[in-house]
């Protein structure tokens, strides 16, 4: 009976999954742009649901089983090379006995490493967010303390570094969970295992939180897209202290907020992104400039504009900035036009 119920379960997890509204979800958007398999293999259907019931797993419901994209055929083609030849002998009952008990141990077996497998998966995958939701939880925390305008000057500044580290253990981490480490210490295959990350938001984050922790410069300006990116684990408290009276007496307004509203967060990342950058400008002309590392974060940028995880909201922004500024360097700095003609040029190339 045990075996029954959870096999209706998870056909009811199957069946909430087939039928969530994925299309309005952004997360899904940004996950399935992050998937690396080849074009021919993307375009099918049964492809695409399998991914659409793993991000279901990873974050809607943890405990739906998704079994592997050939794992149906690969039992029944096993079943079928199992099934043993008929003999031409005589029946021998007490052979055909121990047969059938052989057969049915070995089923039980079967059946439990099975399930245990599914359980110890789903466990492994709730502390990967449990871990990342720790980080994450810290790095808001220890953001907000630095850029309070009452926390002293050096506690401020040292909690600003120890948010953008936070920030880039969680994004190595991720990194780490989702693509593993390079198949082989050569050429080709760190070459390979780097075109596979370089355009995810994680790979973004870590470099982002490398250039500004290496920078002389404390610009509190940059702990914004941090903060977003933090808050974006809200949805491991509803999922697992939703029924706490904690969580719904201080929390569940702000969670729920939050959820609602991951593309305004997205938006103001993305505008505090592309403010550092006419930041970094500007303090070339301070005593604590630093070329190199503005020169990287251009470069950053630039990979922002073109990563798909990051362009949509990155090329909306540029395109307000160039709404609001071509007309007044048109009225009122037009030599400025060949500067920006020569940047263009280097952007786009």
């Amino acid at each position: 009976m045990g075996g029954e119920d959870g096999e209706n379960q998870q056909n009811m997890r199957r069946i909430e999954a087939e039928s969530y509204d994925y299309e309005n979800d952004p997360r899904w958007a940004e996950y399935w742009s992050n998937v690396l398999i080849p074009p021919h293999m993307a375009s099918r259907d049964n492809v695409v649901d399998h991914f659409k019931r793993k991000f279901y797993q990873r974050y809607i419901d943890p405990e739906l089983i998704v079994e592997p994209m050939g794992g149906k055929s690969s039992a029944s083609s096993s079943g079928s090379s199992s099934t043993p030849p008929r003999s031409a002998s005589p029946p021998n009952y007490g052979s055909s006995n121990r047969q059938r008990s052989t057969g049915s141990s070995g089923r039980t077996q079967g059946a439990s490493s099975s399930t245990s497998s599914p359980a110890s998966s789903a466990s492994l995958q709730w502390d990967q967010r449990m871990i990342q939701f720790c980080v994450n939880a810290w790095v808001f925390f220890v953001g907000l303390l630095a850029i309070l305008p009452f926390t002293p000057v050096s506690l401020s500044n040292r909690a600003y570094r120890l948010s953008l580290l936070g920030t880039l253990c969680s994004s190595l981490y991720s990194l780490y969970s989702l693509y593993g480490k390079p198949r082989a210490w050569n050429l080709q295959a760190l070459q390979v295992w780097f075109q596979s990350i370089a355009s995810t938001k994680d790979f973004i984050y870590s470099i982002y939180c490398i250039i500004f922790v290496t920078s002389n410069l404390c610009l509190k300006f940059a702990l914004i897209p941090v903060l977003c990116h933090a808050v974006e684990h809200v949805a491991f408290l509803r999922r697992n202290f939703g029924r706490s009276n904690l969580y719904r007496r201080y929390l569940e307004e702000a969670c729920v907020w939050i959820e609602s509203n991951t593309a305004t967060l997205t938006i103001l990342s993305s505008q505090a992104e592309i403010g550092m950058g006419f930041l970094m400008i500007i303090s070339l002309f301070s005593w604590q400039r630093n070329i190199l590392q503005s020169i990287m974060y251009w470069q950053l940028l630039k990979l922002m504009y073109n990563a798909p995880a990051t362009a949509g909201y990155h090329r909306n922004t540029w395109t307000n900035i160039g709404r609001f500024v071509d007309p007044l360097i048109q009225r009122y700095a037009p030599f400025l036009n060949s500067p920006i003609a020569m940047a263009q040029t280097w952007w786009f190339r």
